[in-house]
């Protein structure tokens, strides 16, 4: 099977939520319709299995299951990018070679956490997972797992088949360096929805979040006027999806896009404890206010604030 090349993976790619019915059992179903209906919506790639796939919850078989599933129901439509990151190499590197065999075009990884693990460890961590297979390694960089230094960036990427950072930090001034000192062709995203516009315009190749599953819309907007040099637009399209994300956020963020969806009619489960759910009278609440904030922001063109 083709492999599309890393330096080609560009655009708006959906951190993918992985979907879980009321008994928080994977959903094959559900995970396909949600992996269709984006592809439909014009998304650029799709990044599987991360923070905001819940990984962490799943057990590896669950992972390698919908890795499989988003695969075939893909079918070449557009690249995807599986992330295999673990506390342990072997079950990263076990991941990694699996999602190879699936017909992945990249894997990525955030560093070993829970310990402070030295800066040593955590090279040949991505040493030993880039050398497990044939596809490139993209370097997963967040405060959460402990986020690594400029310097230790330029380190890692002297590393055979690391090719790339998702670069989840809000100071990305960086993101201008890496490309200005390590090369144009190592690939940088953007990971912060709130700032996609400024990720972009300080170089980097595409962005990868997690509003992206209910909002493309204004996403794929920013991308386009980036690429044209109409910052103005893009700010605007911005200002949009920031007004929406700071009130998910309040909420938790992994519930609110879910409950998003399933808003629009498109049912994505739910969350794996102890992320909970919404109460119904929650629920209640929290869509009443995003009636008034549509009214706030005018604005039509976005499945998830037409159909409120």
């Amino acid at each position: 099977m083709s492999r599309v090349p890393l330096k080609e993976i560009k655009g708006v790619i959906p951190a993918l939520v992985s979907c879980f019915d009321e008994h928080e059992n994977y959903d094959e179903k559900r995970q396909r319709k949600v992996t269709s209906y984006l592809i439909d919506r014009g998304i650029h790639g799709l990044y599987l299995t991360g923070s905001t796939g819940e990984g962490f919850l799943m057990t590896p078989e669950e992972r390698k299951k919908l890795v499989e599933d988003v695969i075939d129901e893909v079918k070449g439509r557009v690249p995807v990018i599986v992330h295999v990151g673990a506390i342990g190499t072997r079950i990263s590197a076990d991941l990694a070679k699996h999602a190879e065999a699936a017909g992945a075009d990249a894997i990525s990884s955030v560093p070993p956490f829970y310990w402070k693990f030295s800066e040593s460890q955590m090279y040949s961590y991505y040493r030993d997972i880039s050398e497990s297979v044939n596809i490139p390694m993209v370097v997963y960089n967040i405060a959460l797992a402990g986020a690594v230094g400029f310097n230790f960036i330029k380190s890692l990427a002297s590393i055979k088949g690391v090719e790339g950072i998702k670069y989840t930090l809000t100071s990305q001034f960086e993101m201008m360096r890496i490309k200005e000192e390590i090369g144009q062709d190592f690939m940088v995203y953007s990971g912060a929805d709130e700032m996609a516009m400024t990720g972009l315009s300080f170089g980097a190749d595409g962005i990868i979040g997690s509003f992206y599953n209910l909002i493309p819309e204004p996403f794929l907007d920013i991308y386009k006027a980036v690429q044209e040099g109409n910052l103005f637009a893009a700010a605007e399209k911005q200002r949009i999806a920031n007004a929406i994300i700071m009130h998910t956020l309040d909420r938790g963020f992994q519930v609110g896009i879910k409950a998003e969806m399933q808003w629009m009619g498109l049912d994505a489960g739910y969350c794996r404890e102890p992320f909970g759910r919404l109460e119904p009278a929650m629920e209640a609440k929290y869509k009443e206010d995003f009636r008034e904030l549509k009214k706030q922001l005018a604005v039509t063109g976005i499945p998830f604030l037409d159909k409120l």
